[in-house]
């Protein structure tokens, strides 16, 4: 077994790396246990124009080396490892990775959630360059342009309302003939006149050059294949939390991790940060600001735990 920890961060995303400074900046002993790198899905975020501070915007790259430089001044230490399961006794947790075993008296589960992908020939190769994957990251940069927004849900049909602000045309791609969006917000979407749906119909490629120039529609009901200019794609078809080793009793119906305005969730001593949790808006800024509460309320629990045990 390896050195017991103050705090264990699970996850180097915005929220990990500022967890990370608060509590090494309080003086505790800490670790972040990140299983790909630093930086979350900030690295492959081409622009981030609402991160205060930054008034010309700022790439996510340099954002996130900012951000690990920023917690490497306080001591910052991590690890690259992929945690498989976490267990808590005699008031200390266990981490267990695919390597080793990790102790802390409290853990920060920081690991953010990843975007369903379409998963076809050229979503990749234009992901920031036409290819979006959140409306309020990237919506302004589509102002009088002609775009396509993927999905059929809540989040598709809300999130493309809000691109209808700035888009020239917006154009609600499904592959059922009709949605599964609360009636509520296919009415709020019908009253807006640049807004229009494409039913029945699937992505078959996203094509361009520099960036995105058309994409391939083919209908599901007719088998017909026709090519549409476009400036952007918004795929809005979902988020997947990364929670496949959280015990199931911390989680929604989406798996996404329940806690309170303290971010504390149901075993004392564990708390949750960021995109991972439920009920949140999943931007930087907030994930930060998660990571900055998470670190203040481990810190107050490892105290307290401290006077306990070592009274």
């Amino acid at each position: 077994m390896s050195e017991i920890y103050d705090l264990i961060i699970i996850g180097g995303g915005p929220a990990g790396l500022a967890s990370s400074i608060y509590a090494n900046r309080a003086g505790y002993k800490t670790l972040i246990l990140e299983k790909i790198g630093l930086g979350g899905q900030m690295i492959i975020t081409d622009v981030i124009d609402n991160y205060p501070g930054f008034s010309q915007g700022i790439s996510g790259y340099e954002l996130h080396l900012n951000m690990v430089d920023h917690a490497k001044r306080y001591g910052m230490q991590n690890e690259s490892a992929e945690v498989k399961n976490i267990t808590k006794t005699d008031k200390k947790f266990v981490i267990t990775t695919s390597e080793k075993e990790y102790e802390a008296l409290a853990i920060i589960i920081a690991t953010g959630a990843k975007h369903r992908n379409l998963d076809v020939p050229g979503e990749k190769e234009f992901s920031a360059k036409g290819v979006s994957y959140c409306a309020t990251c990237d919506g302004p940069f589509f102002r009088d342009r002609d775009i396509f927004v993927i999905g059929g849900g809540d989040t598709a049909v809300m999130e493309a309302a809000f691109l209808a602000k700035f888009a020239k045309t917006v154009r609600i791609v499904h592959r059922k003939d009709r949605f599964r969006a609360v009636k509520a917000l296919i009415d709020q979407t019908d009253r807006l006149k640049n807004v229009s749906y494409v039913f029945n119909s699937v992505v078959m490629e996203i094509k361009g050059k520099d960036k995105v120039e058309s994409v391939l529609l083919k209908n599901v009901a007719t088998n017909q294949i026709k090519e549409e200019k476009i400036d952007g794609v918004f795929v809005l078809i979902g988020i997947l939390p990364n929670t496949d080793f959280v015990d199931k009793v911390l989680l929604d119906a989406n798996n996404y991790i329940i806690t309170d305005q303290h971010m504390k969730t149901k075993i004392e001593g564990l708390f949750a940060a960021g995109d991972v949790r439920s009920d949140t808006f999943r931007q930087v800024i907030c994930a930060a600001g998660d990571g900055a509460r998470a670190a203040e309320s481990a810190g107050k629990y490892i105290d307290e735990l401290k006077g306990i045990l070592y009274k």
